[in-house]
């Protein structure tokens, strides 16, 4: 069984959000879309999600034209739609309207089937602060691990 394969990565997420939650969600692509993200032609770190009449819209993300996709090829940073369950949407419309969180992506993949999926992230903004802290505590971490390894060939 093959395990899924990531696309794209949105490192820059995790770094500027406090991940509260993640959903997968499908995506309404056209076929030259579809193939230009299985070459690996998409960039998701500008992007976010909104939920407008019921139905979740990604903007921002692009996706490279398709090389022979010629009069097929669509506009690469189009909205597209997003899928999910009825009930998770609704969940999704009380956490960005009542608490004010966001919509992240944080990477695109192929799943087993070979379809492409999204995972979409509930995030909560972090302060410059919160990003110093975490900056400081990742600095020490690395310190210590390479003081550990330092010790380990003294012996």
């Amino acid at each position: 069984m093959k395990e899924k394969k990531i696309i794209a990565n949105n490192k820059k997420a995790r770094h500027d959000y406090f991940i509260e939650d993640v959903y997968e969600a499908g995506m309404v692509l056209t076929g030259t879309e579809i193939k230009s993200i299985r070459k690996g032609k998409i960039n998701i770190k500008e992007s976010y999600a909104k939920i407008e009449n019921g139905e979740l819209i990604i903007y921002g993300m692009h996706i490279s034209p398709y090389e022979q996709g010629n009069r097929f090829n669509v506009d690469p940073l189009r909205p597209r739609k997003l899928l999910l369950h009825k009930q998770e949407i609704r969940k999704l419309i009380g956490l960005t309207t009542l608490k004010g969180l966001t919509l992240v992506p944080l990477n695109v993949y192929i799943n087993q089937q070979g379809r492409a999926k999204m995972e979409l992230a509930v995030a909560r903004g972090k302060k410059i602060y919160d990003k110093r802290q975490d900056i400081a505590k990742k600095d020490a971490d690395r310190k210590m691990q390479q003081a550990v390894r330092r010790d380990s060939k003294n012996y």
